[in-house]
């Protein structure tokens, strides 16, 4: 992820987005994440399959990253309504291929009936089968990638609070915690051993600097434990 992050050189939220869909097996298994950093940085021109597919495809450099990337090919070359294109989108969704074989025939007589031939069909619906494999919906992107801006802003700006969370959401899983514990020393926060007189069951950001680690990660020492001797 960080060796995708540094070639893509995120600059605005829909390369974020657009990083959530293609991060996953199928697109990192045709290089379609590289291509898109590639094709975005000017390291690779920008194709198009036609001349035509520029204004569907323009603001994903030629690649369909998305399954309305799908839909909006299918628009504009297949002459779909809008609930046609959705239809082929649910289509995608289930990864059912009887279902995408009946839709073939139908992609391609629409391709031939707009004027853009029965190979341009069979082509762009070739490349529509196998991206059903993979193909990520825009929406979930966007709001993925929504959360994702809005942890790296916290991370960024208010790290003791955000490792505080953080930490004690994994408190019952201690792999996850070391890794955190880790990451959150690596960005100059410095995690206190338990106090008694500071400590909570839980991590608090207590200080600017510092993480007081919770009791909860040791053994036997869960908050009915800790309570009393606070109280006292």
């Amino acid at each position: 992820m960080r060796a995708l992050l540094k070639a893509l050189a995120p600059d605005s939220f829909e390369d974020v987005a657009a990083l959530i869909a293609l991060y996953r097996p199928g697109p990192m298994s045709v290089n379609m994440h590289y291509d898109y950093a590639d094709r975005k940085n000017g390291r690779k021109p920008v194709e198009f399959f036609h001349a035509d597919a520029e204004e569907v495809l323009g603001d994903t450099f030629g690649l369909m990253i998305y399954q309305e990337s799908v839909m909006r090919v299918a628009q504009k070359f297949a002459g779909y309504s809008l609930a046609e294109a959705d239809n082929l989108r649910k289509a995608m969704g289930k990864k059912s291929r009887e279902v995408m074989a009946k839709a073939r025939a139908a992609f391609e007589e629409g391709c031939a009936r707009n004027g853009y031939g029965d190979r341009l069909g069979v082509q762009l619906f070739d490349i529509i089968e196998k991206f059903a494999d993979y193909a990520f919906n825009k929406s979930h992107s966007f709001g993925y990638g929504l959360v994702t801006y809005q942890t790296a802003y916290l991370k960024a700006h208010y790290p003791v609070e955000y490792f505080s969370c953080l930490l004690t959401s994994v408190k019952s899983n201690l792999d996850k915690a070391a890794i955190y514990l880790s990451d959150a020393r690596s960005m100059a926060s410095k995690v206190l051993t338990p106090d008694i007189n500071r400590s909570v069951s839980d991590f608090a950001a207590l200080s600017p600097n510092e993480v007081p680690r919770a009791w909860s990660l040791r053994p036997g020492a869960g908050c009915d434990r800790i309570r009393p001797l606070r109280r006292a």
